[in-house]
C-alpha cells in the first residue's frame, strides 16, 4: 500500500533533520530524513527522496507525543501509525520536541476553523483565546476582500472613461471649426468630468486599503516578532540547561564517558513490543554490512570555561600555561577563520567568461546483449566497453579537479603557524573527494602521451598541467604552480579489485605540497575509493581509509580517518575526523567534518586518557577543545545538475573548447566530445579507432625496443612472441575493465637508477614522456615523475611540432 506523499513544504514554517527511526530488530534504528511541514510529519530515505517518495506521514492535529528518555520519544496517532525516534543528542530531541508541540497546537487551530467555517451562517465558537483572535483576522480578511474588490471595479471604470476620453480626443482632433466644434467639445469635458471623478475613487480606495493594510500589518508583525523572539529565548534557555546537565554529569564522573553498554542506540532495551515499525519502507536490495562500527579513535568533550573567558590577546598566555610552543604551535582563532582573501582587496580584472552548462545527459538505455552479442568468438580484452558507462571527461581532467578548493592552499600559504598551515591543507586533502559523491560515471582513460592543461592564472592565480605518462598500468603526472606562494604535484596510478558487489579502487603514489614562504614540504596518499552495486541496484560511491599528511621540515603530523558508511553506525555518514599533532605527538588541533560537506577544526585545551577502551583494549584520549570553527564547506553543484553528470562549475568548464592549447590536450579528444553532444554512436565508434591506432603504434614501439636491446635472431623471435601475445595491453576502456573483474594488480616495475625509466618484465617499451621526466623523490625515496619545464613556454611561442599526433 503506497504512503501519501509529504506536500510541498512553506518557506519558514518548515523544521527538517536527521532522526533515527526504528524499523524492526533485524535492522534496529534506521537514519531518516524529517519534514515538519504545516503540521505533518514526513520521512524520506535521504533528502534526494524529497522531490518524488515520501517513506511516511503522520498528522500532528490528532498525534499524541511522548517523550521516553533523554533522546528518545514517540509519536502516535491511535494505533495505525506509531514512530520510535531516537535525536543524536538531548538537545537536538528538545528543539524536536518543542517544534512538534507547536506544530500540533497550529494544526489543532487549523482544524478547528476549518470545521467552524463550514457553516457560514453559524459564527465562529468565540472563546477567550484562540477564537477570538482566529475571528478577529477573518473580519479583518473579508474588509481586505471587499476592498480589493472595489478596487477591481474602480480599475475597470477608469479603462472604460479613459477609452471614451481618447475617442473623443482623436475625433476632436479631426474636426472641422464650425457648428459641430462646440458639440465635441461639450463631449469630451463630460467624458473628462466621469474621468477625473472615477479616477478619485480609485485615489481614494486605494488610500483605504493603504491605510487599513498598514494598520494591520504593524500589529501582525509585532505579534509574529514577539512569538519569535519568545521562541528563540525558550530554545536557548533549554539548550543551556541541556549543556549544563552535560557538564555537571562529566564533573561528577570524571571526565569520562558513558559505558559502552549505553552508547548504542540501535540494541536500547525496548521490552516485548511486537513491532514497533513498519519494515516495508526498507529496500529490498539494500546491501547490508556486518553489524560493527569503526571505534572511534578519541573523544573530544568542551573545555572548562575558563578558556572561554579568556580574551583573544590571552592566547598565547594559554599556550605557555599548557606547555605549547608560542612561535610555531599557537593559533589565532580569528585569522584561522577569518583569512579568507577580502575580495574588495584585489584589484579588478577582466577575465574570461566561462560556460555555465553542457549539452543534458541523454536518457540512453543500455542493452547488454547488442554488446555481448557482437564480442561472441573474441578475446575478452578486446571487448568494446561503450561510452555508456563514461562521464564527458578525462582521468586527467578528473585529477585537476582537486583544485576545486584552492583557496584552502592560497590561506595556507599565508599562515605563520606550521600547524594552523596543516589544519588548511588537511582540509585541502578531503575537499578533493567532495565531487565524487553522486559522480559514478568513469572518466575516459587517457591516452599515452595525452595532456590536460588548467590555465586558472587571470581568474585565480596558479597553472596546472597533467600528462598520461604510463599505460600500463594507468599513472598520470601533475604538477601545480601558484602565484600566491605554493606548489602542488603527484604522480597516481590505479590498482583495482573487484568483490562481487562492489569494485575498489586504489590510488598509489605519493601528493606532494610545497610552499614557498616556509619551505614546508607536505606528503600524503589518497584513500580508498569504492564503488557500489557494481552489478544489481543502483551505483553509489564511498571513500574509506586512512591518510597521514606529514610535513617534512616540522614533523608534524596529522592523521585523518575517512569511516567507510555503514547501515548500524550512529554516526553521521561519510564522517572524516583527524587530529593534528606536533613532532613530539603533542594533540593541537582535532578536525571533524563529511568529505561531501564541510571540515571544522577545534583547537586542544587538555587532553587526558580516560576515555572507555578502544578495540585494541587500550584507554582513549579524551580532548578538551574550543568551540568548533569552519574551515571549508562545499560548493553547491549548478541548477540542473543531476542532468549534467553531475559536475560542479570547474568541472563544467574543463572540456571548453580553448585556443592554444597542445594538439594532446584531452579538449581536442573526439570521442569524448562527441559524447559530451550526445552523440554516443560516433563516439563509441571514434573510440575503438582510438584505442586501435594506440595499440598499433605500442606494438611498433615495443618491436623496436626488442631490436634495440636484442638484435640477433633469438631477440627477434622474442618480439615476435610479444607480438603474439599482445591483447591490448594498454589500459584502454576496455583492459581497464577486464582487469578490474579479475582482480588484477598492476604489474612490477623495475628501476635502472634514479633517472631510469621503468622496464617492464616480458615487454620492451622506450616511451618517455614529453614534459616529464621520472626521477627518485629526495623525500619520500618513490619513483616518480617531475615537471621538467617547456610546456608553458611552447604555448606562448605557439611551437607544438614536437607533440606526437594521438588523435
Amino acid at each position: 500500500m503506497s504512503e501519501p506523499k509529504a506536500p510541498t513544504p512553506a518557506p519558514g514554517d518548515t523544521y527538517k533533520g536527521w532522526l533515527f527511526k526504528w524499523t524492526n530488530y533485524i535492522k534496529g534504528y534506521q537514519r531518516r530524513w524529517f519534514v515538519l511541514s504545516n503540521g505533518l510529519l514526513s520521512y524520506y530515505r535521504t533528502q534526494a527522496e524529497m522531490g518524488h517518495t515520501c517513506r511516511g506521514t503522520i498528522n500532528l492535529a490528532t498525534a499524541n507525543i511522548a517523550v521516553e528518555d533523554s533522546c528518545n520519544f514517540v509519536i502516535s496517532n491511535g494505533g495505525t501509525q506509531t514512530y520510535h525516534l531516537k535525536a543524536s543528542s538531548e538537545v537536538e530531541r528538545q528543539r524536536w520536541i518543542t517544534a512538534l508541540e507547536l506544530a500540533k497546537a497550529k494544526a489543532f487551530r487549523m482544524q478547528a476553523e476549518s470545521d467552524d467555517s463550514g457553516d457560514d451562517s453559524t459564527p465562529p465558537a468565540a472563546g477567550q483565546g484562540a477564537g477570538s483572535r482566529n475571528s478577529e483576522v477573518q473580519s479583518t480578511l473579508r474588509t481586505l476582500g471587499s476592498k480589493v474588490e472595489d478596487l477591481s471595479t474602480c480599475n475597470d471604470l477608469i479603462a472604460k472613461h479613459g477609452s471614451a476620453l481618447q475617442r473623443s480626443l482623436s475625433e476632436l482632433e479631426g474636426v472641422r471649426l464650425g457648428g459641430e466644434t462646440s458639440e465635441k467639445i461639450r463631449q469630451v469635458t463630460e467624458r473628462a468630468t466621469l474621468f477625473r471623478i472615477t479616477s478619485n475613487a480609485m485615489i481614494n480606495a486605494c488610500r483605504d486599503f493603504l491605510a487599513l493594510a498598514q494598520t494591520h500589518s504593524k500589529r501582525w508583525q509585532k505579534a509574529l516578532q514577539a512569538e519569535r523572539e519568545q521562541r528563540v529565548r525558550l530554545e536557548e534557555t533549554l539548550e543551556q540547561l541541556a549543556k549544563q546537565h552535560n557538564h555537571l554529569e562529566r564533573a561528577f564522573r570524571g571526565a569520562t564517558v558513558l559505558p559502552a553498554s549505553q552508547s548504542n542506540p540501535a540494541i536500547d532495551s525496548k521490552g516485548p513490543v511486537s513491532g514497533k515499525g513498519d519494515a516495508s519502507d526498507e529496500d529490498e536490495e539494500n546491501e547490508f554490512f556486518d553489524a560493527c562500527e569503526d571505534v572511534q579513535e578519541f573523544i573530544t568533550v568542551p573545555a572548562d570555561p575558563k578558556y572561554h573567558r579568556r580574551s583573544g590577546s590571552n592566547v598565547s598566555g594559554i599556550s605557555s600555561e599548557l606547555g605549547m610552543d608560542d612561535g610555531t604551535t599557537s593559533l589565532d582563532e580569528q585569522s584561522l577563520a577569518s583569512n579568507p582573501e577580502s575580495p574588495q582587496s584585489q584589484e579588478l580584472v577582466p577575465v574570461r567568461k566561462r560556460r555555465t552548462r553542457i549539452p543534458d545527459k541523454p536518457n540512453y538505455s543500455l542493452n547488454l546483449w547488442s554488446i555481448m552479442k557482437n564480442c561472441i568468438g573474441k578475446e575478452l580484452s578486446k571487448i568494446p566497453m561503450p561510452v555508456n558507462f563514461n562521464e564527458p571527461l578525462s582521468m586527467l581532467q578528473r585529477l585537476s579537479e582537486d583544485l576545486e578548493y584552492y583557496e584552502l592552499l592560497d590561506r595556507a600559504a599565508k599562515c605563520q603557524s606550521s600547524l594552523e598551515q596543516m589544519c588548511y591543507v588537511a582540509a585541502f586533502t578531503v575537499s578533493s573527494y567532495s565531487t565524487t559523491v553522486h559522480r559514478t560515471g568513469k572518466p575516459f582513460n587517457p591516452l599515452l602521451g595525452e595532456t590536460f592543461e588548467l590555465d586558472r592564472v587571470q581568474e585565480s592565480g596558479y597553472r596546472s598541467l597533467c600528462e598520461q605518462v604510463s599505460h600500463h598500468p594507468p599513472a598520470a603526472a601533475h604538477h601545480a604552480i601558484s602565484e600566491r606562494g605554493w606548489t602542488l604535484r603527484q604522480e597516481i596510478a590505479l590498482a583495482s579489485k573487484f568483490r562481487g558487489k562492489y569494485l575498489s579502487i586504489m590510488p598509489l603514489g605519493s601528493i606532494h605540497c610545497i610552499f614557498e614562504k616556509s619551505t614546508n614540504h607536505y606528503t600524503w596518499k589518497k584513500v580508498t575509493t569504492t564503488v557500489h552495486n557494481i552489478i544489481v541496484g543502483k551505483l553509489w560511491i564511498d571513500q574509506s581509509g586512512e591518510i597521514d599528511v606529514v610535513n617534512h621540515k616540522t614533523g608534524d603530523r596529522c592523521h585523518l580517518k575517512f569511516a567507510p558508511y555503514s547501515y548500524f553506525s550512529r554516526d553521521v555518514a561519510r564522517k572524516v575526523t583527524g587530529v593534528v599533532t606536533d613532532k613530539d605527538g603533542k594533540a593541537h588541533y582535532v578536525l571533524s567534518g563529511t568529505w561531501d560537506e564541510k571540515m571544522e577544526y577545534s583547537r586542544v585545551m587538555q587532553s587526558s586518557r580516560g576515555g572507555e577502551n578502544g578495540a585494541d583494549g587500550r584507554q582513549k584520549t579524551v580532548y578538551q577543545t574550543l568551540k568548533a570553527k569552519e574551515l571549508w564547506r562545499k560548493t553547491p553543484l549548478p541548477e540542473g545538475a543531476e542532468n549534467m553528470y553531475y559536475f560542479s562549475t570547474l568541472a563544467l568548464t574543463l572540456n571548453e573548447l580553448e585556443e592554444g592549447v597542445a594538439p594532446t590536450d584531452s579538449r581536442r579528444r573526439p570521442d569524448q566530445r562527441l559524447m559530451e553532444q550526445g552523440r554516443w554512436e560516433e563516439a563509441n565508434a571514434e573510440k575503438q579507432r582510438l584505442e586501435e591506432k594506440q595499440r598499433t603504434v605500442r606494438r611498433e614501439r615495443e618491436r623496436e625496443a626488442n631490436r634495440a636491446a636484442s638484435p640477433s635472431e633469438e631477440g627477434k623471435e622474442s618480439a615476435d612472441r610479444a607480438e603474439e601475445v599482445e591483447i591490448a595491453s594498454e589500459p584502454s576502456e576496455t583492459t581497464y575493465k577486464t582487469e578490474t573483474l579479475h582482480g588484477s594488480h598492476p604489474p612490477a616495475y623495475s628501476m635502472e637508477g634514479p633517472y631510469g625509466a621503468p622496464v617492464k618484465s616480458g615487454h620492451q617499451d622506450n616511451y618517455k614522456s614529453m614534459w616529464f621526466e621520472q626521477l627518485v623523490d629526495p623525500v619520500t625515496g618513490e619513483p616518480t615523475h617531475i615537471y621538467k619545464g617547456g610546456y608553458w613556454e611552447a604555448k606562448e611561442q605557439g611551437n607544438w611540432d614536437s607533440c606526437p599526433d594521438i588523435f
